[in-house]
């Protein structure tokens, strides 16, 4: 099985022979995963951080929000160097060994599920926020919430392991199902809400009840609708870094492994892979008190730096 899937794979990845004629794209590609990678793992960790001090977020949307952090710091530690090993191998004319491909394609199907399921997990969450109203923290409860985080987690190792005897290309496809329907059901759970929103917000507006009544329940729904267009950028980021891959795996089943599909198909991965820095830009954007915590977390480190680097120009003024 193990030689069925280095032949197999290379439908995919680039062949030795191919290796010269795609060097500007394992240059380009190779300068851009290095240098991003150390920013792609701070930005998460910080954000991760954050979160668990956020106090007056949801527990539930804490949770799932550090799941995908989780997630999107795996892919920086593990697959994107993985990735860049690869780059740099075949940048010396060299095809890195069947268990190092192996290696690198269980970790980008274990951690990369795990962050499309954490995307799709947080807008299922909003819409249930949103449809269900006062209702959510009774039926969405955070030991419930727990539960499905454990799931996700553990059917993306589950599958990122299936590689071991399923066929490489029978992955490709499956991979391809999965991600047609993560698309529609998260589209469709957009449109849901969309609507939801539009009903109670007429629905609010044409309550015969008293203004303080009133203007406490319009912020409520206020807050609620921050949040929810926050996780909506953070899908439409994920269709943007996630679609141009999706295209290309499904021409290379179509088309064959032409060199052109390969090189669109190697930039689509980095495109993939930065998905996972621009996550805690867009909580940083959109969430204000994940904000707030990040500039308290940030002015603390300057506040202690400053007074270290004070501390040790004192000392040497002293010694002088």
């Amino acid at each position: 099985m193990n030689e069925l899937f280095c032949t197999d794979s290379l439908q995919y990845l680039p062949t030795y022979a191919e290796l010269a004629d795609l060097r500007s794209t394992f240059i380009a590609n190779c300068v851009l995963n290095i240098c991003l990678t150390y920013t792609f793992i701070m930005l998460n960790i910080v954000t991760i951080y954050a979160i668990r001090k956020t106090s007056t977020m949801a527990k539930t949307l804490k949770t799932l929000l550090l799941s995908l952090a989780c997630s999107d710091v795996a892919v920086g530690l593990f697959t994107q160097p993985l990735y860049s090993f690869h780059l740099i191998k075949w940048l010396q004319l060299d095809n890195p060994s069947c268990n190092t491909r192996q290696m690198w394609i269980i970790s980008n199907l274990l951690f990369l599920a795990a962050s499309i399921l954490g995307v799709v997990a947080v807008s299922v969450d909003r819409f249930l926020a949103v449809h269900l109203h006062l209702r959510y923290q009774e039926l969405v409860t955070h030991k419930r919430v727990v539960i499905v985080v454990i799931g996700m987690w553990v059917y993306s190792a589950f599958g990122s392991l299936t590689i071991l005897w399923v066929p490489f290309s029978s992955q490709y496809l499956i991979s391809l199902v999965f991600m047609s329907f993560i698309f529609i059901l998260t589209f469709v759970v957009y449109i849901r809400i969309y609507l939801t929103v539009r009903r109670h917000r007429n629905l609010i507006q044409s309550m015969q009840i008293r203004d303080e009544a009133r203007s406490d329940e319009m912020k409520n729904f206020a807050v609620l609708i921050k949040s929810t267009v926050g996780i909506f950028f953070v899908f439409v980021v994920f269709l943007i870094c996630y679609l141009p891959g999706f295209v290309c795996t499904a021409a290379i089943g179509i088309y064959g492994s032409k060199s052109a599909l390969k090189k669109l198909n190697l930039f689509s991965l980095t495109l993939v892979y930065l998905n996972s820095s621009l996550n805690p830009v867009i909580y940083c954007w959109k969430m204000r008190r994940i904000r707030h915590a990040i500039m308290g977390i940030l002015w603390k480190v300057y506040r202690r730096r400053n007074l270290s680097s004070r501390v040790i120009y004192n000392r040497r003024w002293s010694v002088v």
